[in-house]
């Protein structure tokens, strides 16, 4: 199994994803707002690239969620805070969600043959996923602003040693693969000390999110594995799902 990491959504290229799954990893907050409001209740999450094809979506049941520079979008349902997502808000609903990095990572990533998001919250489930899956994998860090970010590195490393646990198969990574797993193994015992020294967590908790760094860097305590369908709805993924298996 050969598993690719790419630094950042400007940085994929169509030729990454052919034949292969693809995980979409923002740490901070994407990743984790999706997989919490699907846990939640959500019927599904629909991913927009612009704030106007969010308001184009929006009907009766739908909840208009999205930010722009980790400021929630006025006149939105709620912000990218994965804390805003409760069941009492939004089970059974659409989610329309359009962020800065995250929807744009999912988007782009959609011509893989299947396509995952992943966060610490659900990482070890994605991995199990890919195993069963039994592809070669690009996972695709979605960095902030077009820059790599720590916490999808170490992420990507927590997938790629998960990965190496559960498949029987040798696992063959590119250079930033190597470099984000010897990372995830020298600080895997200090991870939320390292991660809360890192760019984007230090500026979410300048602008009061202290609550949310606290919340998407809370490992495996979520068993939903989001993915993208063929209607570039966003589903939980089930092992019955048809996907170009």
């Amino acid at each position: 199994m050969r598993i690719d990491v790419v630094a950042s959504v400007s940085e994929i290229r169509s030729e990454d994803l052919v034949h292969r799954s693809a995980v979409v990893i923002d740490v901070f907050r994407t990743s984790s707002t999706i997989v919490t409001a699907l846990a939640h209740g959500a019927a599904c999450v629909i991913p927009v690239e612009t704030v106007p094809q969010a308001k184009q979506l929006q009907y009766e049941d739908m909840f208009l969620g999205g930010e722009r520079f980790c400021k929630k979008i006025t006149g939105f349902d709620a912000g990218n805070s994965p804390l805003e997502y409760t069941k009492e808000l939004i089970q059974g609903k659409n989610v329309i969600l359009t962020t800065t990095n995250g929807t744009r990572a999912l988007i782009k990533a959609a011509k893989a043959l299947n396509v995952f998001s992943a966060s610490f919250l659900n990482a070890k489930a994605c991995a199990d996923a890919l195993v069963h899956l039994d592809r070669d994998v690009v996972l695709l860090c979605a960095g902030s602003q077009d820059r790599f970010a720590l916490e999808d590195g170490l992420c990507a490393g927590m997938l790629i040693d998960d990965l190496k646990h559960m498949t029987q198969q040798q696992v063959r990574s590119n250079d930033l693969g190597i470099t984000v797993h010897q990372a995830y193994l020298h600080n895997k015992d200090q991870l939320k000390k390292v991660l809360y020294e890192g760019n984007e967590a230090k500026r979410l908790i300048k602008q009061g999110h202290a609550l949310d760094v606290d919340y998407c860097l809370e490992t495996n305590i979520c068993s939903i594995v989001p993915v993208l369908e063929s209607d570039q709805v966003i589903r939980p993924w089930t092992t019955k799902k048809d996907l170009h298996n």
